[in-house]
């Protein structure tokens, strides 16, 4: 009796094996052989052993998708939410783990991350982009100059209206950096049309070292840079980050100069 019983199970694994392959879900056969002797002891129905089998199948998939989502980010570096300093930051500890949850990106909505080098944007914007390829969601990550330059050379080949298409089935999009170099005319007007692309539509996070009175300047354009601030900022959490870099820390250089004081001092 017990040799039959050994024999069907035997045969009954065979099955799930094939069936699994079948099913290209190859981690279900494991998930079985190592939950069977637990559902038995434990009494559990065929309905709960089922679901505990697809439960762990669909949480391997999901962290397998997510780490092929943050791969193909383009992040310049892996930080997460987890890894960052909060001490330095306490301001804005509590919004962040509310976006970290994700529901910005459902809702089309914007973040932007403001304060001066060194307090923590691209880390925060990275590790936000990493909770939202956990959740599901496809990222890209680029400087602004660097989204720039791809606009341009999209446009040049005639391809930009497919490009932004093309963008727009990306649920999140950051864009680090804006207004560490200022654009001409031709590049503002390719940024402002991927803003406009994705106004209520999907989310951008955007960062800056400048506060939005300084965008003009960047933009070269004070029209462009009010029409682009008022798609950004419609349906948006801004953040504005504060104190010295940390990269200075321990340096003892208290303060970088800011840009307003750099063009105060220019020889006239």
């Amino acid at each position: 009796m017990a040799g039959r019983a050994k024999s069907d199970a035997t045969e009954a694994l065979k099955q799930l094996t094939y069936l699994a392959s079948a099913l290209k879900a190859p981690r279900i056969t494991e998930s079985a052989v190592r939950l069977a002797d637990h559902a038995r002891d434990a009494g559990w129905t065929h309905e709960e052993y089922l679901a505990a089998v697809l439960d762990r199948e669909v949480a391997a998939r999901n962290a397998s998708g997510a780490q092929l989502r943050i791969r193909a980010a383009g992040f310049p570096a892996r930080k997460t939410l987890e890894e960052f300093d909060w001490d330095a930051q306490p301001g804005v500890r509590q919004q962040i783990a509310a976006l970290a949850s994700g529901g910005f990106l459902t809702e089309a909505r914007n973040v932007v991350l403001l304060g001066p080098p060194g307090t923590g944007k691209t880390h925060l914007a990275t590790g936000l982009g990493i909770a939202a390829a956990h959740h599901g969601h496809r990222v890209l990550f680029a400087t602004a100059t660097e989204w720039v330059t791809r606009l341009t050379e999209a446009h040049r080949a005639g391809k930009l209206a497919n490009e932004l298409a093309r963008l727009r089935r990306y649920g999140l999009i950051i864009v680090d950096e804006v207004g560490y170099l200022p654009f001409e005319q031709d590049a503002a007007n390719l940024f402002f049309q991927l803003v406009s692309s994705r106004y209520e539509h999907a989310s951008l996070i955007l960062t800056s070292n400048l506060p939005f009175s300084g965008w003009g300047g960047v933009f070269g354009d004070q029209v462009v840079a009010a029409a682009m601030i008022d798609r950004v900022v419609h349906h948006a959490d801004v953040l504005t980050l504060k104190g010295a870099s940390y990269r200075l820390r321990n340096r003892g250089i208290d303060t970088l100069p800011s840009i307003r004081e750099t063009a105060d001092h220019q020889p006239g």
